[in-house]
């Protein structure tokens, strides 16, 4: 999902979205502790994921349009 797409998001569906991702990023911490994570990169992309969408969450909270 792009940015762009992030922003579009009403605000249910951001917070949704954060709560997906923070899901899925304890679920491959716990595959990396156990060495079932097939790709690193994977946890990576997700994390920046998040930061993304708590950003734009951040935008809309302060009214900052770009």
């Amino acid at each position: 999902m792009k940015v762009k797409e992030m922003r579009e998001l009403s605000n249910e569906d951001l917070t949704a979205r954060i709560e997906e991702t923070r899901r899925t990023i304890v679920d491959l911490r716990f595959q990396h502790a156990l060495r079932k994570l097939e790709s690193p990169a994977k946890l990576r992309t997700e994390r920046k994921k998040l930061a993304q969408l708590l950003t734009v969450e951040t935008e809309k909270q302060r009214g900052i349009t770009v």
